[in-house]
């Protein structure tokens, strides 16, 4: 039996087919470089979900899986949120899987709020990943949290997440961005108080009152390309595709990359960045803090069992630090960057898979006579 499929659906304007296959290859590897027990997957629909109302949000999300009911499941492909979906669309997606199967099945759906069966964790399971792996690889560059400046685009729910966690920790993050622009100080930004803006008008580009003392901030305006390019520590692209390319690769700065978004450094770019000696965390590893918390949902909707918050993330932790441990001695051993370890350790994984699952090595060398001849009614 094969085993399911897991994947995020994307809401975006820029979706196509060959996006959609290029973020299910990455969660093959993702799911393998991690260990857990998936294929990849991925879903998207070509719209732009800001333009619609409420209704049309749901009628669109439920036609979805009118369209696609006889082609996942809890044992064939399970879906989860993505860019631009969240905890209500997945629930909205399984409760019409539900009315389309005439029985309640929680497991096909990951990332559904948790009266509707979710887990704890799971909405900052993306940046709770991240923050973990970032928290056990700076030691090995001698960089503590208060004396590391830091850089994040993308401010949505693995962002700014990830941006709210590294400043509860110490760490001086002096950039965040949108789709809209950044923010930047050099002493640091009050990252409690940009988010609280950007829940607040969708944007972080004003100044903004905290709590009863209104106070302007005295921020500089940048964009998104000028945040790349800033002379920090470590840089967090946690936005889209293709955000690192071969035009502006030279330009970067910063000691150390983190992958949060999917895919956000081109191939062209990586071998600039590896000429610069700055090292790549890749997504595969970095990001899949989200697919982890699914895998944990997905296991808690089939046994019915479900773990408290604290455990979900010592699970996660010990899970996702492990992994990133393997591939550093990976890259460490064969000298090779850290995006080729994660795919040398996902892919032996799967070769490990395939290679146990039939006899079609056998055949190829040249035993099927010999297999033959092993037929009782040849005695």
């Amino acid at each position: 039996m094969k085993r399911p499929r897991k994947g995020g659906v994307r809401y975006h304007p820029k979706v196509s087919m060959g996006k959609v296959q290029s973020l299910a290859f990455w969660m093959t590897f993702k799911c393998a470089a991690l260990g857990l027990p998936f294929g990849g997957a991925k879903g998207g629909i070509t719209v732009n979900p800001k333009a619609l109302s409420r209704m049309e949000l749901e009628r669109l999300s439920r036609g979805y899986i009118d369209a696609i009911a006889d082609f996942i499941g809890p044992d064939v492909d399970i879906l989860a949120p993505d860019v631009y979906t969240n905890s209500m669309i997945m629930g909205w997606m399984m409760d019409e899987y539900n009315i389309i199967r005439r029985h309640i099945c929680p497991a096909v759906v990951t990332g559904k709020p948790i009266s509707m069966g979710g887990s704890l964790g799971r909405e900052a399971a993306t940046a709770m990943g991240a923050y973990f792996v970032i928290e056990a690889m700076l030691p090995k560059f001698d960089q503590v949290p208060q004396a590391t400046t830091v850089a994040i685009q993308g401010f949505g729910n693995a962002g700014g997440i990830l941006a709210k966690l590294m400043f509860a920790a110490g760490y001086q993050v002096v950039a965040v961005s949108d789709s809209k622009g950044g923010v930047y100080a050099k002493q640091g930004l009050d990252i409690p108080s940009v988010w609280r803006r950007k829940q607040a008008t969708r944007g972080i580009q004003e100044p903004y009152c905290d709590g009863s003392v209104c106070e302007t901030k005295d921020y500089d305006l940048l964009t998104n390309e000028e945040l790349l390019k800033l002379d920090v520590d470590v840089l967090i692209p946690a936005a889209l595709e293709n955000q690192i390319t071969e035009v502006n690769a030279p330009d970067i700065k910063a000691k150390l990359i983190f992958e949060v978004a999917n895919g956000p450094t081109t191939s062209g770019a990586d071998k600039i960045l590896e000429s610069q000696g700055i090292y790549v965390f890749p997504d595969i590893l970095v990001n899949a803090g989200g697919v982890t918390v699914s895998y944990f949902e997905w296991v808690q909707n089939r046994s019915g069992l479900y773990w408290s918050l604290e455990e979900v993330n010592q699970r996660l932790k010990s899970r996702i630090v492990e992994e990133a441990e393997h591939i550093w001695a990976i890259a460490r051993d064969l000298t090779v960057p850290l995006r080729t370890a994660a795919y040398i350790h996902a892919i032996s994984r799967l070769g490990e898979a395939i290679s146990t699952k039939g006899t079609r090595d056998y055949y190829l060398n040249g035993h099927s006579k010999q297999f033959t001849s092993l037929d009782p009614r040849t005695d």
